[in-house]
């Protein structure tokens, strides 16, 4: 197998180097902080462009009344397997690719063409879990000046030279040997390299998970955060010890706010997931599942808001958090909760998100951490309520009282919100997020503690409808200011991949029987769409070269995919393989006509 693959490299450099690429890597340019926080219209140089999180692209080429002429550009197969939730980044004309295994290559984003590509080596793990993380590396890359950055399953830092992709430095940030990892990539700028760890569920990485700062141009560590606190001073978890804590993973990217050097980041569940097997009695286990407000200058908690107090499920809070700036009007008829401290007329920097399984909206000031509003878009039953000041009050009457007995939780867990991600769109003033709806049987799980194994301690039963439903995909276009669902789109394929929005006026998302398709932004009516090879997954994006638009999406297999066919036999998973790029762009006259 190692044969065959040095044998398909070597015929892809070969190649890249007998083609004519159309755009030269010498051109390349350090790309600054200042194109980091306001990035040109045509790049893509963070996971979700930019470090506010949106999604949002103000190109505007490919629009409402031209996207149904949308053409294949070119295509590219992915020579690694596993789950796929890989984000492509341009920059200058090139397109980056991290994929899982810790893969990376650079290719000409006009043709595809193979520019270089780095592998970084990885140690044997041990357990299935832990190897498991190196098949689900999510958006694993950040572009940063001369530099290409690399998180890796192995829980390494690694600086890579953009235009030979020639390793510079590594860092060895947390020890794998003891089962930490990371899944997702980091975020550069200002100087710092931010990362969140993933793997605090396995047995070894008890007592501690972290987000990290280090220095952009030698690696070096600037501070360290333990998400799941300070036994010496915290009693949330019902008096527990560090080495009997776990959870708290911050395995998605977060945001940053430039004009407060704030970080914003979501935090996943504790660990073991039933708090009868936990230990952790009535307490709330912070900072799980919550939103930490850091200063990312010394990595000090400025304020934590918890989405899931003492969470029994899984339910998970990490993702993406997506700063806005809105007039905040919550509707009394829409919103199930809001406050009363509301200025009509103000516009108030907020944090738009929706951070857990369970599929609940909230809206936060970003000052103060304080709850605006918030309400459910899929049916949930694990949130029972808001105290008068905001706080969730969690549906303790479904944790299960005995290790036998079976709790039905709806809202979560192999369908609801998961890592594919929201976007917002300046034109809407909407958040557009892709959820699944679903119900699950859970049931506490005794478990023998093994090394490079989760710890997570419960059985999944049976998978069902929610009440009243017959389909599972979901996207929910969400006013921030209102509260309001301006449209929601219902469908039996879950929707497998992120979200993307332009200044076309367009939505791109795709789902898990292979349709990747355009939408409006206003009435989420669908415009063009087109099945490809596998299902869709990662991160579509979108970027220009010397005047033209492109869409990029990346297919492959999804973990949530069968889950969804389990409810829907038609929906048969389709082939667990195929791994691709593919672009698309409207041929040269259609673009010269579309700037008319």
């Amino acid at each position: 197998m190692k044969i065959h693959r040095l044998l398909a490299v070597s015929a892809a450099v070969m190649f890249a180097c007998a083609a004519q690429a159309q755009v030269n890597i010498e051109d390349y340019k350090p790309i600054s902080n200042e194109q980091i926080l306001k990035p040109a219209d045509g790049d893509w140089p963070s996971w979700r462009r930019t470090i506010d999180n949106q999604g949002y692209s103000p190109l505007d080429q490919v629009n409402k009344k031209n996207v149904k002429q949308l053409d294949l550009a070119w295509a590219w197969s992915m020579p690694v397997g596993g789950l796929q939730e890989t984000a492509p980044l341009v920059h200058d004309g090139i397109m980056f690719l991290g994929m899982n295994r810790s893969h990376v290559q650079a290719l000409d984003a006009t043709t595809g063409d193979l520019i270089w590509e780095y592998t970084q080596p990885l140690p044997k793990f041990t357990g299935g879990y832990h190897d498991a993380q190196a098949n689900r590396q999510r958006n694993s890359l950040a572009l940063y000046e001369d530099k290409v950055y690399l998180t890796t399953p192995d829980a390494k830092l690694v600086a890579l030279e953009a235009k030979t992709g020639k390793k510079l430095w590594e860092v060895q940030v947390n020890e794998w040997e003891k089962g930490y990892s990371f899944t997702a990539g980091p975020m550069v700028v200002d100087g710092k390299v931010f990362t969140g760890t993933s793997g605090c569920s396995i047995t070894g990485t008890a007592g501690g998970c972290y987000i990290t700062a280090h220095d952009a141009e030698t690696g070096k560590e600037l501070w360290r955060l333990n998400t799941i606190g300070d036994p010496a001073v915290d009693d949330s978890w019902g008096g527990l010890a560090k080495e009997n804590r776990w959870g708290g993973s911050p395995w998605i990217t977060g945001s940053y706010d430039p004009k407060r050097k704030m970080l914003f980041w979501g935090v996943g569940m504790p660990i073991p997931y039933p708090s009868i097997l936990r230990g952790s009695g009535d307490g709330d286990a912070l900072y799980t599942s919550s939103t930490l407000a850091i200063d990312a200058e010394t990595g000090k908690v400025k304020w934590h808001y918890q989405h899931m107090p003492n969470d029994d499920w899984d339910l998970d809070s990490p993702f993406e958090r997506v700063l806005v700036e809105s007039q905040i009007a919550p509707s009394k008829d829409e919103v199930t909760y809001m406050s009363k401290d509301v200025e009509s007329g103000k516009k108030y920097d907020v944090i738009a998100s929706v951070p857990g399984k369970y599929g609940t909206a909230f809206v936060l000031d970003r000052d103060t951490g304080k709850l605006l509003w918030a309400r459910d878009t899929v049916y949930q039953n694990v949130i029972k309520g808001f105290t008068e000041d905001g706080k969730v009050i969690t549906n303790t009457d479904l944790k299960a009282k005995s290790i036998d007995e079976t709790v039905k939780v709806c809202g979560g867990r192999d369908l609801g919100k998961l890592w594919m991600t929201a976007a917002y769109s300046p034109l809407t003033n909407a958040l557009y997020v892709p959820v699944s709806s679903s119900c699950k049987e859970l049931t506490p799980k005794p478990i023998e503690l093994r090394t490079g194994e989760s710890v997570g301690a419960q059985a999944s039963g049976a998978v069902s409808f929610a009440p009243g439903e017959d389909s599972v995909g979901r996207v929910y276009a969400v006013d921030v200011k209102t509260g309001k669902f301006l449209w929601v789109k219902k469908q039996k394929p879950i929707f497998s991949s992120g979200v993307l929005t332009t200044g076309g006026g367009l939505l791109f998302t795709g789902d898990s029987m292979r349709e990747f398709a355009a939408y409006d932004q206003n009435s989420g009516d669908k415009l063009w769409s087109i099945r490809l090879n596998t299902s869709i997954g990662g991160f579509p994006m979108t970027y220009s070269v010397d005047g033209k638009q492109y869409i990029a999406v990346v297919t492959g297999p999804n973990a949530q995919t069968p889950p969804a066919a389990i409810l829907s036999p038609e929906l048969k998973n389709v082939v667990d393989s195929g791994h691709s790029v593919f672009v698309f762009a409207l041929d040269d006259v259609k673009a010269e006509n579309s700037k008319k």
